[in-house]
């Protein structure tokens, strides 16, 4: 009889490596090891033979890269989604895409359970469960997190010892860590005291500020509807527009970040997060629509932003009002097109200049020099009325603490349309 199946969320990593052995030791089930590559730097051939010879009898990997890209971090971009002002939300967007892939390879080798190596306390348990239930309801699933004999990440450095299974992890270097081509994240060791400064050894894609070059860089990115198509005016594709800026951010010192994070499941954690060409990506974005995005728009895309963001570090991707959320800020990006020159220097990512065919700024009304375009007068007018709701609060105001009389007397000041010298 044919052993049951579990599919496997596998990073080689020190939890999914354990778990490929404790899974075949605990249920006798045949492993089927899935490994995303989402852009983390790893020799994904030698996570594949690992994987097999810590008790896998399949290996797989999938190159995501992307439509990781495409269909995650392009629509949080033209959304301008962050996470509680800081967080660009690198491992929120690609759980719910690597999630997917565990349906569809489940789907594929007819298996009916997937198993993660999320721990109890974090938010990737719960981005790639949700993400499981909204696509196939019928899948099980195994966190052994939350019940097997383990306490600690000490606990799995012994039982990988003791079932000679290679891991870098030691007592002494033992940072949880989440790489792919948007960021990498840092969390656990002395970061756990925050009166701890974090190293700067700490460092994996950027180097600290101080240690940038002294001469700034300068690039132009293009962009269209809002996604960005080229760099100092070459076309390139997604993956090589990120790749070339996260060597020009990291270069540069850009996007790190030493943060308190409110996570989902309640308690706050700290992380330090490097999203060098990301950071970049955003800024410039950001500056692009300052020139086209009319004022009412830009207000309530920062309402709606602000609610995406939580939604996919929530787990929520797969949900009626993410996609919603996507389809009103498509529209907001319609004319989003143009170039912004980017300014990177010691750490700090600034747009130093832009432009676009649809801009709404338009210098002969806005300019303090003499113009031809905007009648001055015309503000009196305006202010009136603008301010027409104060002058009737302020009768009223009068009428109860200053007597009917001296409320005539302001009547009638209001009704002439005040007092104006000119």
């Amino acid at each position: 009889m044919a052993k049951e199946k579990v599919i496997l969320a596998y990073s080689g990593g020190l939890d999914t490596s354990v778990l490929a052995c404790w899974l075949k030791e605990t249920y006798d089930y045949d492993v089927i090891a899935v490994c995303c590559n989402a852009g983390q730097q790893e020799d994904f051939d030698a996570i594949e033979e690992k994987a097999i010879a810590t008790g896998a009898v399949k290996a797989i990997t999938l190159d995501i890269r992307e439509e990781f890209i495409t269909d995650y971090i392009y629509p949080t971009l033209k959304a301008g989604a962050i996470y509680e002002n800081e967080y660009m939300l690198g491992t929120s967007m690609a759980r719910p895409l690597m999630a997917k892939k565990l349906v569809e390879v489940a789907e594929e080798e007819g298996a009916y359970i997937i198993a993660h190596g999320c721990t109890g306390k974090g938010n990737d348990q719960v981005r790639f469960e949700t993400t499981i239930k909204a696509l196939n309801p019928a899948i099980k699933i195994i966190a052994p997190w939350r019940f097997w004999d383990f306490e600690s990440r000490e606990d799995l450095i012994e039982y990988a010892a003791a079932h000679n299974i290679p891991i870098s992890q030691t007592t002494k270097k033992i940072y949880s860590r989440d790489e792919n081509i948007w960021h990498i994240s840092h969390e656990g060791g002395e970061l756990e005291n925050p009166w701890n400064e974090h190293f700067d050894t700490i460092h994996v894609l950027s180097v600290p500020p101080e240690k940038a070059p002294d001469e700034p860089t300068y690039i132009d990115i293009d962009f269209e509807k809002g996604i960005p198509v080229g760099l100092n005016g070459k076309k390139m594709d997604p993956i090589n527009i990120l790749t070339k800026l996260n060597e020009l951010g990291s270069k540069n010192g850009v996007g790190t970040i030493d943060i308190i994070e409110n996570r989902l499941v309640g308690m706050k954690s700290r992380g330090v997060y490097e999203t060098p060409g990301g950071t970049i990506l955003f800024t410039a974005h950001s500056g692009l629509e300052q020139l086209i995005l009319d004022r009412d728009t830009t207000q309530y895309k920062a309402i709606v932003a602000q609610k995406f963001a939580q939604l996919v570090y929530d787990g929520l991707w797969f949900t009626p009002l993410r996609e919603a959320i996507s389809a009103f800020v498509d529209v907001t990006q319609s004319q989003v097109t143009g170039t912004v020159k980017m300014k990177l220097y010691k750490g700090c990512a600034r747009v130093a200049a832009k432009k676009s065919p649809y801009s709404l700024y338009n210098e002969e009304f806005a300019t303090f020099s003499k113009d031809e375009v905007y009648n001055q007068q015309d503000a009196e007018g305006f202010i009136n009325l603008f301010s027409l709701p104060l002058k009737i609060r302020a009768i009223q105001k009068e009428t109860v603490e200053g007597g009917s009389k001296k409320h005539e007397t302001l009547e009638r000041k209001v009704l002439k349309g005040g007092d104006f010298i000119r």
